[in-house]
């Protein structure tokens, strides 16, 4: 258990069932409460005994050997707050619900000090969330910069754990709209390949990557035009950049996104307006449409929707206006 400045170490002893197990793993597994991230910033920096010696994370574990997680005391939030405009979707007193705008960085990181949605959110709310460092507070989950849609804040550590616990059990439903080019010629499918960091670029992901964590993408065509396909997107995983890296593993990178392939295809647009469309676009096409979870305080299922952003509609009307056709309402619906 963690509380605001205070610190309790949590000890476990390994079974017969968690022998071999990678003590990373293990821990991710028996306190649920703990992000991944967390748990590797806790065993780089000592936080983790095994033994009474601590361990690599690559560690095997044997029957019998004890475990010692010593977390780090929750710091209070420090980042400074701005005045920056918020699409808030829903809000009460254990959380907010934001429509983010592509463009706006989730939090303050080298290169991007501040205006992001942090600041905006210290701004707004009288209370964030610590777990999250002094950077992070009340940062459960992120969307990347040029990524638009909906995003949830803890404004309490319980509520903070009570989420993180979700998305770790991979109990959050994630639904994205994504318009990606080329013509996608099956109905649905899914793309279960691992991604983990480039090996080559280290500023990219990659389903080629040596230490990939397994990701699950689905997906559903909504529209298809003569350049590109508009698909509904579910994620069964929160890796870094996986609809963007699993999509265009597959041929059809997201419109927008120069670093996963999508640059190339903009030569094979003749039409002048919208190829400047394309070019002026303020993002990726990529959109989370829909954000459902388990309220931790009222313990009742909440599904929040955002609609497209302008910027996508007018590109999408673009798309259309070619030589495929139709021109359907948009309306998220659940994957299948």
């Amino acid at each position: 258990m963690v509380e605001q400045g205070k610190v309790t170490d949590l000890f476990f002893t390994v079974g017969p069932a968690q022998t071999g197990m990678r003590v990373d793993v293990f821990l991710a597994q028996a306190a649920p409460s703990f992000s991944r991230s967390q748990i590797k910033d806790a065993i780089e920096k000592g936080g983790v005994l095994v033994n009474g010696r601590p361990p690599k994370a690559s560690l095997l574990l044997k029957e019998g050997d004890l475990v010692v997680l010593h977390p780090e005391p929750v710091v209070e939030a420090t980042a400074v707050a701005q005045d920056i405009a918020l699409d808030i979707v829903y809000e009460d007193s254990s959380l907010i619900v934001i429509n983010k705008p592509a463009g706006m960085v989730v939090h303050p990181a080298p290169g991007n000090p501040d205006r992001t949605l942090v600041n905006a959110l210290l701004h707004h709310c009288e209370d964030l969330s610590g777990i999250g460092g002094v950077l992070r507070p009340g940062i459960v989950h992120r969307l990347d910069k040029e990524t638009s849609g909906l995003i949830v804040a803890a404004k309490t550590d319980e509520v903070h754990r009570g989420l993180s616990m979700q998305f770790e059990k991979q109990e959050v439903q994630k639904y994205y709209v994504a318009l990606v080019w080329g013509h996608v010629r099956e109905e649905k499918g899914e793309i279960a390949l691992p991604v983990g960091r480039h090996p080559v670029d280290r500023k990219k992901m990659s389903t080629k990557s040596r230490r990939g964590r397994n990701a699950l993408t689905l997906w559903k065509v909504r529209e298809r035009y003569a350049a590109a396909t508009l698909l509904d997107v579910e994620i069964k995983t929160g890796r870094t950049h996986q609809i963007r890296v699993h999509l265009a593993s597959v041929g059809h990178p997201v419109v927008g996104d120069n670093v996963y392939g999508g640059a190339s295809r903009l030569q094979s647009i003749k039409d002048a307006r919208l190829t400047a469309e394309i070019k002026a676009f303020p993002g990726h096409a990529l959109h989370a449409a829909m954000l459902s979870f388990l309220h931790p305080g009222k313990s009742e299922r909440m599904v929040f929707q955002a609609p497209l952003p302008d910027a996508l509609e007018r590109l999408l009307e673009l798309f259309r206006s070619g030589p495929t056709g139709a021109n359907p309402v948009y309306k998220p619906r659940e994957m299948s």
